[in-house]
């Protein structure tokens, strides 16, 4: 019955990220089909009011992201929740923090930057659009249906043993140490009318970038030692490393 339960779980954690991390992708492209987005919809109110409510819901968002995925707050986590399920649970609650950033949201709708070329428009779009693509397939690479959980609840059903960790560096990442954020960076920043809040949006996701690499990268470390040393000093944080 538990087993059952915690596969039912998992699926469905992972099918509501699934249509947030979709909703995500419309939601900063100020695509048409969605009733809120970036620039459209939402609270209307002052700039200095809206820019306080944004980047909260940007910090919300990214202390939740990145405290639950820490190993220390793992181990005491699962003290409470059971530990084949601890993943999607935590897939969960950053699917509901995206969820509450989407309701809550207020635009600043004034623009930044405006590109009218039908052509470059058309490629700027072709960027966002690859940026997206980056991201999902950087997700395969490192085992997508673990990192949304859907292994572990699997395994958990089967009895089966997780598996330890492997270091490996699949297509991506032998360019590129952490290639899904190097997506997330594009697909923000790929856009051919830039508002103030858009602006806000993309800014604040890349400072809380570069502060969840640090803290990831120590535990890339301390699980990996000195192979994950040598991979640091040898390719790029986001972008290829220049060589002599």
């Amino acid at each position: 019955m538990t087993r059952g339960f915690f596969l039912l779980f998992g699926l469905a954690a992972y099918l509501i990220f699934f249509a947030t991390f979709l909703y995500l992708v419309a939601f900063v492209g100020n695509l048409p089909w969605v009733p809120l987005t970036v620039d459209r919809g939402g609270p209307v109110g002052g700039a200095g009011l809206a820019a306080i409510v944004d980047l909260a819901l940007v910090a919300l968002f990214g202390v939740q992201h990145s405290v639950m995925a820490r190993p220390a707050f793992k181990r005491q986590w699962t003290r409470i929740v059971p530990e084949p399920i601890e993943r999607s649970v935590y897939v969960l609650l950053a699917s509901l923090a995206l969820i509450v950033l989407f309701l809550f949201w207020r635009p600043i709708p004034t623009v930044i930057w405006s590109v009218e070329n039908p052509a470059a428009v058309i490629a700027i779009y072709a960027l966002f659009a690859t940026g997206w693509g980056i991201v999902l397939l950087s997700t395969f690479l490192i085992s997508h249906f673990e990192l949304f959980g859907l292994k572990q609840v699997w395994g958990h059903a089967r009895n089966a043993a997780a598996s330890a960790p492997v270091f490996r560096k699949p297509f991506f990442y032998k360019l590129v140490r952490h290639p899904l954020y190097s997506g997330f960076i594009l697909a923000f920043w790929a856009i051919p009318v830039m508002t103030a809040g858009h602006l806000l949006l993309a800014a604040s996701m890349f400072v809380y970038i570069l502060i969840a690499i640090r803290h990831e990268e120590r535990d890339l470390v301390g699980m990996f030692g000195d192979h994950y040393v040598q991979y640091r000093d040898e390719v790029g944080m986001l972008a290829p490393k220049l060589r002599r």
